[in-house]
């Protein structure tokens, strides 16, 4: 357990920040992020741009800043760089540019894949990070490897986040060469968000990532380890002078056609054949440099690229999957809170869609609104959490507003609302972040809800074993209780409110943390994925962190923390302590092991009360885990998760023994084609014997035939063996076995113009069939071309 004593000034201006108290005590709070004294970049506009061809060979570029990358920030501190980087800039009134070269003693061990875009982590690239309004909330950052490979993302300081999940459009292209190679990108303004303004001052870096034995971290400038706040750490960019587009229309037609088969389980069940043909539009108007709207019409929402495989066994909770839809993710970060109240993957069929984002000085709004063929929405608990589907139509409306008094305080408010014909979901929320020294953040957060249920809609949760009866013959006035039922069966609209607040102090060398949150029984979030409710959690941790130099490993931390839940009437669910160690360096490794001790209630002995005391068992549980990746050579990754020790049997109530091994091997076989397996294997002993085995398989072999062009394959299999005679309260299958295959072509002229084919299908087994048998099969086409007016 680790020891943290907070200070006792962070804790007073914590107190009068939650009680809303003057922000008089704020005088010394800057007005900007990014700061000249770390790196000045002055960029020059000329008239014209540059051809995008990985050569330098323009007048212009004569003309283009010039400036180095002069310091390792990983894994050596602010060091000088080991090799040479220099870049030039300049901008046009509608793009900017810029030209890396890298230079390498060694060419020959430079590591460039071709690669689909943000798949070439792991290459040598060089990268941009951008914060338009340099005010340390986002970034934008583009990363290109040597042979032109894209990716992108952004970073949030206020959830501490980066995703990749946003793609632009702009271009970029690289070569080898006998000294290095260069890379040649061009940004079109159309791609952000910036202050109107005759001259702008924007938080900029520029990077190279060199991995040989380490990866190492080069920069423009120094970061310091001492200062938690990552964007607020930028240099800066002047001389953008009058950069306006002077239109931003984006029109995106698509065609999306599919014949999809299937069927039941008996093979000699004739197929059922559908199809489709949907021709949808997309509009994208970028209104104002700082204003966007985005609206479609008949949305193609299907995903091309198949999830990830997930094992569900053993598990109370619902399954999370990301958003991977590109209308979605257009400044998606803009609703981004501390708590996820809106996943948007809960808004599965809509048949149009509007989103408005905007920033304008310190104000920051985001609007989106869209309909939905189904009402589909998690239910959650305390101890299990389910999904449920009204099948009615839905509106679903979001929105979000942020002030940004400066770079260490925001202020924001959400409202979301999920509406049908007998249900609604209603949430208003507001949030905080305030960082009032370098070593100090404080987030606190909170949400009200009111909900109406389908008087009828705890049914879907009592078929099956639930019930006396076989579905659908079920007697729902006799259906045996859960939780999913207690939580749906609701007289009249219900209501309640969540409060969250976290306060950590990190330093170069260790950090210490503390968090509650406390969630109403009643209180629901259903256009986001909040799965626990009814629960109070106290969380108080640290760490440790050295930084040997001369070593093999460059990076060492230790870190623990101790937690304890209790529901809304004060009865303990968890008690739990965690210690775990964690290493960085050589062969690009990283390893890290732990070990959990905690006392967790299981099942409900009375199912039809919500009640913990007196209606669980407590059981003592300690696992063990180890997590690590290394590449032995550069065309091979190797990763490996293992997991032992004691776990919970939640079908049956009990103390079992969990095994867990889950390695995974990605194998750049050639420069264009690329493996990726990874097994997990899971068993359960109980007392008696063996409960379950569970295998699962997911294979993706990628072969990209250019920078635009790929073919890959995809196949996930799970096995799970169970012994019907070790289950008291059900009696599930002896075997079940299911496969999904995936064969796609694909042609991206850029992320939103693109062309793919493709063929996915399905296979199950179980005690009543005992070979895998298909039950369906898809073939699909889909074509979209972004117009740029």
């Amino acid at each position: 357990m680790v020891n943290f004593r907070p200070n006792i000034n962070c804790i007073s201006r914590l107190k009068r920040l939650v009680a809303l108290a003057s922000l008089s005590c704020l005088p010394f709070l800057s007005a900007h992020a990014g700061h000249s004294d770390n790196f000045h970049l002055d960029i020059p506009t000329l008239d014209r741009g540059a051809t995008i061809d990985g050569e330098f060979d323009e007048p212009q570029w004569a003309n283009a800043t010039e400036v180095e990358l002069k310091y390792e920030t990983s894994p050596g501190e602010n060091i000088a760089a080991p090799v040479t980087t220099k870049v030039k800039v300049y901008a046009t009134n509608e793009s900017l540019f810029f030209a890396f070269t890298a230079y390498d003693p060694e060419p020959e061990k430079i590591r460039a894949n071709l690669r689909d875009r943000d798949s070439s982590w792991g290459d040598d690239q060089i990268g941009i990070k951008l914060d338009t309004f340099n005010n340390a909330k986002l970034a934008y950052q583009f990363f290109v490897n040597p042979l032109g490979a894209q990716g992108d993302s952004i970073e949030n300081e206020l959830t501490g986040n980066e995703s990749d999940a946003w793609d632009g459009i702009w271009y970029s292209l690289g070569k080898v060469t006998d000294k290095g190679y260069q890379v040649e990108v061009e940004l079109p303004l159309r791609l952000f968000n910036f202050p109107k303004v005759d001259a702008q001052t924007w938080g900029i870096e520029l990077i190279r990532f060199y991995p040989r034995n380490e990866t190492h971290r080069l920069s423009t400038h120094k970061i310091s380890r001492d200062n938690s706040c990552q964007l607020c750490q930028l240099g800066t960019a002047t001389g953008l002078v009058g950069l306006e587009p002077s239109q931003d229309i984006q029109l995106t037609p698509s065609l999306v056609a599919n014949r999809e088969s299937s069927r039941g389980l008996n093979p000699q069940t004739p197929w059922d054949d559908e199809n489709n043909v949907e021709a949808g539009l997309d509009i994208r108007w970028g209104i104002s440099p700082t204003t966007l709207l985005n609206a479609t019409i008949n949305p193609d929402f299907s995903q091309v690229e198949a999830d990830s495989g997930q094992l569900n066994v053993n598990n109370n909770f619902a399954l999370f999957f990301d958003e991977k839809r590109a209308f979605f993710l257009d400044n998606k970060d803009y609703f981004d809170t501390q708590m996820n109240l809106l996943h948007t993957r809960n808004i599965g069929s809509p048949d149009y869609g509007l989103k408005l984002t905007t920033q304008q000085s310190e104000h920051t709004f985001g609007l989106l609104a869209a309909n939905d063929e189904q009402t589909q929405f998690l239910v959650p608990g305390n101890l299990s959490s389910d999904i449920a589907t009204i099948d009615e139509p839905s509106y679903n409306i979001a929105s979000r507003y942020r002030y940004d008094a400066n770079s260490e305080l925001s202020v924001g408010a959400m409202i979301t609302m999920k509406k049908s014909d007998d249900y609604h979901n209603y949430v208003a929320s507001t949030d905080v972040k305030y960082q009032p020294t370098e070593h100090d953040t404080i987030t606190a957060q909170f949400a009200h809800s009111k909900t109406q249920y389908p008087e009828d809609l705890f049914q879907q949760f009592c078929r099956g074993d639930d019930c006396s009866a076989p579905a659908p013959d079920c007697d729902f006035t006799n259906c045996n209780y859960n939780e999913r039922v207690l939580r749906t069966k609701k007289d009249g609209e219900i209501s309640d409110n969540v409060y969250r607040i976290k306060y950590v102090h990190d330093r170069r060398n260790w950090w210490g943390q503390v968090y509650y949150i406390s969630t109403g029984e009643d209180f629901r979030a259903d256009l986001g994925f909040i799965e626990n409710v009814d629960y109070s959690k106290l969380v108080a941790g640290g760490g440790y962190r050295w930084y040997p130099s001369d070593s093999f490993f460059s990076s060492v931390q230790l870190s623990g923390d101790w937690d304890v839940t209790h529901n809304q009437a004060g009865e303990q669910i968890e008690q739990e302590t965690e210690m775990s160690l964690r290493f960085e360096g050589g062969y690009q490794s990283y390893i890290a092991g732990g070990i959990v001790h905690k006392n967790r209630v299981g099942l409900r002995l009375d199912p039809s009360k919500l009640a913990i005391e007196g209606n669980t068992d407590d059981f003592d549980v300690t696992l063990s885990w180890l997590y690590g990746y290394f590449t032995p050579i550069d065309p091979l990754k190797l990763e490996l998760d293992i997991n032992y020790g004691d776990e919970i049997d939640y079908a049956n109530n009990q103390l079992g023994t969990k095994t867990m091994f889950n390695p995974e091997v990605e194998w750049k076989i050639t420069e264009s084609i690329a493996l990726d397996v990874s097994h997990r294997y899971q068993t359960l002993d109980v007392e008696q014997g063996r409960l379950f085995t569970a295998n699962l398989s997911d294979l993706r072999l990628n072969w990209q035939l250019s920078l635009n062009s790929f073919i890959r394959l995809s196949s996930i299999y799970t096995h799970i063996e169970r012994d019907p005679s070790l289950y008291q309260y059900r009696n599930p299958d002896k075997v079940y076995q299911d496969l999904g295959n995936e064969l796609l072509y694909g042609y991206k002229l850029n992320p939103q113009s693109v062309f793919y084919l493709g063929y996915s299908d399905a296979f199950v087994a179980n005690d009543d069939i005992d070979s895998l048998t298909q039950n369906d099969k898809t073939y699909f086409m889909k074509v979209s071309y972004a117009w740029l007016l």
